[in-house]
């Protein structure tokens, strides 16, 4: 991959995933809502709100050469499904229906580009859900079949999607959060020699595996240790 556009890199995983693909030889085009809050030397700063059609249609004209785009972009309200439907809204918009229309916008820009890739930046929770996650569950839980619904409908021009799933990256969103983090560096770098390598989905971590691993069994099992509690 020579050139690509990574979604919410002012910061978090996406600051890194910029970083290291410059470190690469990449030309990164870093998107944020605020793009001054770029600082990234080297990197081309794309305003971008990923829930905003017309910025989304803009930025895909802009970049134009890219052939690997990083969904990145997330939030997490914090939101119980039966909570304030806002906030539910919120994560599905941004979590689902922004990623979505990243991909919608830069397929034709990667076919014509000879395909490339796209990362899906999904998670643990993806698969599971705890209290207080409801709504960013189910948005990421949606994110990760989009991935697999898109891996099939890209194929035909060669464009590999790659899903990515991890529990906690020592970042903004998870720092008021305990138990062991990822230095997300780390996380990065394994995702992007995943996608050279053709890697579909990347585990990133033992609890992921776990959580995925525990999908075939009982769920009773599973959530035991949060009904209980």
């Amino acid at each position: 991959m020579t050139t690509a556009l990574v979604t919410g890199a002012n910061r978090g995983l996406g600051r890194h995933f910029a970083l290291e693909l410059l470190a690469r030889g990449t030309t990164v085009y870093a998107a944020a809502r605020e793009p001054g809050t770029i600082d990234l030397p080297g990197a081309r700063p794309v305003a971008l709100d990923i829930t905003d059609p017309d910025a989304v249609a803009a930025a895909a004209a802009l970049a134009g050469d890219v052939d690997l785009l990083i969904n990145n972009a997330g939030i997490s309200t914090g939101t119980p499904l039966l909570g304030d439907l806002e906030g539910v809204r919120a994560d599905m918009d941004v979590n689902f229906w922004g990623t979505l229309a990243m991909v919608r916008a830069f397929a034709p820009v990667l076919a014509a580009n000879g395909g490339g890739a796209v990362v899906n930046v999904a998670s643990a929770l993806s698969w599971f859900a705890f209290p207080g996650t409801g709504s960013y569950a189910v948005s990421k839980a949606a994110n990760w079949n989009m991935s697999n619904a898109l891996r099939l409908e890209l194929a035909g021009q060669g464009t590999q999607v790659t899903s990515v799933h991890l529990g906690l990256a020592d970042t903004d969103m998870a720092r008021g959060v305990d138990g062991p983090k990822t230095d997300p560096a780390v996380v990065v770098r394994r995702v992007l020699d995943a996608v050279e390598a053709g890697d579909l989905e990347v585990v990133d971590d033992d609890w992921s595996a776990m959580v995925k691993a525990s999908l075939a069994e009982d769920p009773r099992a599973f959530y035991a240790r949060f009904l209980s509690a």
